[in-house]
């Protein structure tokens, strides 16, 4: 029983990085992790016995009971930038690890392109190429808006639209879902479940915990700042509140103006 118990309260550091660059452009740069240190940071979860698991794997899981692996951690990538498949997916594969990547359908090259990247993207190739390595591709919108921010047709394109997309290009359906921004609230993760997602995550920069339920995981963020000694309290876990302590206020700020403009929007298409 004990054992089940310290099972259902586990910990886990879901790492999320963006473009992984050695000369990104000033949109993506505070995001992005050089390829150098990205390789760098997968020999430290090696060295530390961390055992990286996919964000299906680790929802289905935590939703059946079943026992995770050993000290896992996930290892997720939101936007697709081209050189996860460049960089990244060498380095994966030279260790044996397994990955997410979240695509915003509309960023990708290829005949769904909106022409609002803000750095080079993935082809779908690519993307497939990913996917056969075994890189779970989980959903992250078409065109990445704040989801939350958004009146409800728009909310319902750009959820279907991309999953539609994703499984038409890998004839897979996509299970996993990525907040764009991280961002929110009680009826986007509504509609990302009546979409057919099984699970989703944000950000919060804390660790994911069961507790937290399918549609609302927590990630911590990787960033170019992320210095070595800062990696290795994230994929163990330890001083996670300190690490982002300014971020969460900022966070908390943030979300009190984002409330006000959606209330602001209510009165205004009540009063329309």
């Amino acid at each position: 029983m004990a054992d089940r118990d310290r099972e259902a309260d586990a910990r886990v550091p879901v790492l999320m990085y963006h473009a992984v660059a050695a000369g990104p452009n000033d949109a993506t740069r505070a995001l992005s992790v050089t390829p150098q240190a990205f390789a760098e940071q997968m020999a430290a979860v090696a060295d530390r016995g961390r055992t990286p698991i996919g964000t299906a794997e680790l929802a289905a899981a935590w939703r059946s009971g079943r026992p995770l692996p050993r000290r896992p951690v996930l290892i997720t990538f939101d936007d697709g930038y081209a050189g996860v498949h460049r960089h990244a997916l060498p380095v994966l594969a030279r260790h044996g690890f397994p990955a997410t990547l979240f695509v915003s359908t509309g960023w990708l090259r290829g005949p769904h392109d909106t022409g609002g990247a803000p750095d080079t993207m993935l082809d779908w190739a690519q993307v497939r190429e990913l996917a056969a390595a075994g890189v779970e591709i989980g959903g992250h919108s078409h065109t990445h808006p704040q989801l939350d921010q958004v009146g409800e047709e728009r909310l319902r394109h750009e959820l279907i639209h991309s999953k539609e997309i994703v499984a038409d290009q890998l004839g897979v359906v996509p299970a996993s879902f990525a907040y764009p921004y991280g961002y929110s609230d009680r009826r986007v993760r509504r509609a990302v479940r009546e979409t057919g997602y099984a699970q989703a995550l944000a950000v919060g920069n804390g660790l994911a915990r069961r507790a937290q339920g399918p549609y609302a995981l927590r990630r911590v963020t990787v960033r170019r700042s992320t210095g070595t000694e800062e990696f290795a309290r994230l994929v163990e876990g330890r001083a996670i509140a300190r690490t982002f302590a300014l971020d969460r206020a900022l966070t908390k700020g943030y979300a009190v103006l984002r409330r006000t403009r959606q209330a602001r929007r209510k009165v205004l298409g009540a009063g329309a």
